[in-house]
């Protein structure tokens, strides 16, 4: 089957990618309003850039009904801080309650039952249930597609702090089973990270 994405309507195509790009992981990310209201979501479309410095993107789509942006972007825009905590299985039911499009005077920490635990760096608190957590400061923010309903933005940012839970953290490294993080799949569908396979890949070709 060949599919021409410009002769379907976007919620079309969206279905066509989060059903084949997966798993994904989840970037639960925390900010504060420049009114002082907490907000915290959910977003998959989440990965590293690079290391040097740490630097992470995640990517907030325009609400699929009216076009509008979310109110994680908005708040990233107006303090260019967030923090993104890492879902373990244990807050998997929390962070699903977040991701619901509440009106923005909402506190979806209250929402999810949560705690918000002051970060050290940045105004935004990091979720203290979570067992890793990245305080950032926004690099940049570029947006993607139209403006309207299916467009959307990728939002850059610096790692200036990381939280990680003592019990996941053995020399220098993270211990998979014991953070116990949950991928996104489609529709109302999630993974643990538990059947694992190991290849050893060459590190530099041989002469």
């Amino acid at each position: 089957m060949i599919i021409d994405p410009t002769k379907q309507p976007f919620d079309s195509n969206h279905k066509l990618m989060i059903g084949s790009i997966l798993p994904r992981p989840i970037a639960f990310v925390s900010t504060k309003s420049k009114d002082g209201i907490l907000n915290l979501a959910p977003f998959s479309y989440f990965n590293g850039v690079c290391s040097n410095p740490p630097t992470v993107m995640f990517a907030p789509a325009r609400r699929g009904y009216d076009g509008l942006t979310k109110d994680t972007l908005n708040n990233i825009r107006d303090t260019e801080e967030f923090v993104v905590n890492i879902v373990s299985e244990q807050i998997a039911e929390p962070m699903v309650a977040c991701a619901t499009d509440f009106d923005k005077d909402v506190d979806e920490f209250e929402v999810s039952g949560l705690t918000p635990v002051d970060s050290v760096k940045v105004v935004p608190p990091r979720v203290k249930e979570s067992k890793v957590s990245f305080e950032c400061t926004l690099n940049t923010i570029v947006p993607v597609g139209e403006a309207g309903p299916g467009g959307g933005f990728v939002v850059i940012g610096t790692i200036i702090m990381f939280h990680i839970d003592d019990e996941v953290y053995t020399d220098g490294r993270i211990d998979l089973n014991t953070l116990n993080p949950v991928g996104r799949l489609a529709g109302n569908y999630y993974t643990r990270v538990h059947d694992t396979f190991k290849i050893v890949r060459q590190i530099k070709p041989d002469n």
